[in-house]
């Protein structure tokens, strides 16, 4: 008996994307599973709805390094609002409290960003995936539940302020896996001591990974399959970045 044709195989690889707003990475990874015609891949560290920027997808045996990946340092550019803090530590959450933003000078704010650099524990939000009793605290947020979180350890490496236009300070931070730009807008705003939201997000770096091969999701949707499997990052070139 004749077997059916089962066609070329998907490629193993990463595929970079530019995350548009207003989705979330489970929607990224459902076009980019159809247009690759793969069932085999998932998303190296979530973006928010809100935030833009690089979301890595491995497909197929790229599957395997996921962890490994997700494990690597990452830069953010982003934007935080004083004044304000919300439900969420961003502004997609409701406004729990209200302060006047004080005229701070950029060595002030400069100063408040300086107390969190190297390493320092954090306090992951309530909107996050940490599991307390196996549910993920987002779901127990969504019911207005609040439970006591445990530091945990992350790190700065790097930051820069870029524009200051009280009440908007536009930052870039690189840190360590597991840390929350959310908290760390929440927590400078603390430190300044009228508060502060993260208003916008974009991740510009994932390891040795950039933007610069990124593809945007409209053009997953659009691109012959052939050439959208050519746009992967092997995973020997991958191993070649990484030294190994």
């Amino acid at each position: 008996m004749n077997r059916p044709n089962p066609g070329p195989v998907v490629p193993s690889g990463v595929l970079l994307v530019d995350k548009a707003p207003d989705m979330t990475s489970h929607d990224v990874v459902a076009i980019a599973r159809r247009a690759l015609g793969t069932k085999k891949i998932g998303h190296c560290g979530t973006l928010d709805p809100m935030a833009t920027g690089l979301l890595m997808l491995v497909v197929e045996r790229a599957t395997k390094i996921q962890d490994l990946l997700m494990s690597e340092d990452k830069e953010y550019e982003g934007t935080l609002t004083l004044g304000k803090k919300t439900s969420t530590q961003d502004r997609q959450g409701e406004v729990t409290e209200e302060k006047e933003v004080p005229a701070f000078t950029a060595a002030q704010i400069d100063a408040a960003f300086g107390e969190f650099t190297g390493a320092f524990e954090q306090i992951p939000p309530m909107v996050s995936a940490i599991k307390k009793d196996g549910v993920p605290l987002y779901k127990l947020a969504r019911k207005g539940q609040e439970v006591e979180r445990q530091p945990r350890p992350v790190t700065v490496t790097k930051y820069e302020v870029s524009r200051i236009e009280l009440p908007e300070v536009d930052f870039t931070v690189n840190c360590s896996k597991g840390f929350y730009v959310r908290t760390y807008a929440h927590d400078i705003g603390d430190k300044l001591g009228c508060g502060a939201h993260l208003s916008a997000l974009r991740r510009t770096r994932s390891g040795r990974f950039t933007l610069e091969r990124a593809l945007k999701v409209d053009q997953i949707k659009t691109m012959p399959r052939e050439e959208l499997w050519r746009s992967l990052v092997s995973l020997a070139e991958i191993s070649l970045m990484r030294g190994a």
